[in-house]
């Protein structure tokens, strides 16, 4: 048992012997004895104590080079430096992990709506739970101008949302937000881009909360129809008495590949309205 082959040796620790010719290639764990005629590697059983520390600093995160500076010189205080920023990295990779599972069930929520919402044109009453979203003011009208100028929008957006240090995966299924006094006065003035966020991995500071309540909606298939649909909505509100009390809200429920030369949207356009008085 002190002279083991390569092969030997590898079976004992349950790793391969490309890995082994590795660790000796980085001088990392080389072989105890080398037949001069044959060139055949041989290990002692007593080096599995290195080749378990090179296996448990691997494991913890280190790569070959770190743990070949530690093997040949130890330093308490940079081992710890090293495996204190491992613990950072498997932080931010559990953070992208929880990011990325919530937008792929945001996303499966967006489609099975999409699948299941009212034909293009229905007008419905809805509650709608409260909401979070990040909200970005981009100056620009977007009544005033079609699809091209709103995609340079969306590219300021996504800049934003990099800015503040969030994660890309929110930039999904954007909406804009026209303010009450604008849609009272049929003044389509709107330039706020919002996106849907989860107030657990975003800061207070940077949501815009949109509290629950009934909306009067609209579903539609087409960025362009989008002020012909407002004003459905809008005469619907004054034939059935009610009374808006918020912002009107443009959301994307799913974006679907109708024309792949553009963005396909199906939208739900929302008044938050207050039902008449009873007598």
């Amino acid at each position: 048992m002190k002279k083991m082959t390569i092969g030997q040796m590898a079976r004992m620790n349950g790793i391969s012997e490309q890995t082994l010719r590795l660790y000796d290639r980085e001088g990392l764990f080389s072989p105890a004895y080398r037949d001069q005629d044959t060139g055949y590697r041989y290990y002692d059983i007593r080096q599995n104590a290195r080749l378990d520390t090179i296996q448990r600093l691997k494991a913890l995160g280190m790569s070959l080079k770190d743990i070949k500076g530690q093997m040949k010189n130890f330093e308490p205080e940079q081992l710890r430096a090293l495996l204190n920023r491992n613990l950072d990295d498997i932080a931010r990779q559990e953070r992208e992990l929880m990011y990325q599972r919530r937008a792929i069930e945001r996303t499966l929520e967006s489609y099975e709506w999409y699948e299941n919402a009212p034909p293009d044109g229905t007008i419905v009453l809805e509650y709608i739970p409260r909401r979070f979203m990040y909200m970005v003011d981009s100056g620009v009208n977007i009544y005033d101008y079609g699809l091209d100028v709103y995609e340079r929008i969306l590219r300021e957006v996504k800049k934003d949302l990099v800015a503040h240090q969030l994660s890309p995966i929110y930039f999904y299924n954007a909406g804009s937000i026209l303010r009450r006094e604008c849609l009272l006065e049929r003044n389509y003035y709107s330039t706020e881009i919002f996106v849907l966020v989860d107030r657990d991995f975003v800061k207070d500071s940077l949501i815009t909360t949109i509290g629950a309540s009934t909306y009067l909606c609209i579903y539609c298939n087409g960025f362009d129809k989008e002020k012909e649909y407002i004003g459905r909505l809008m005469s619907e509100v004054e034939e059935k008495g009610y009374r808006i009390i918020g912002d009107y809200i443009c959301e994307v429920v799913a974006e679907v590949p109708m024309d792949m030369r553009e963005r396909g949207m199906f939208l739900r356009l929302q008044v938050p309205v207050a039902f008449p008085a009873r007598a």
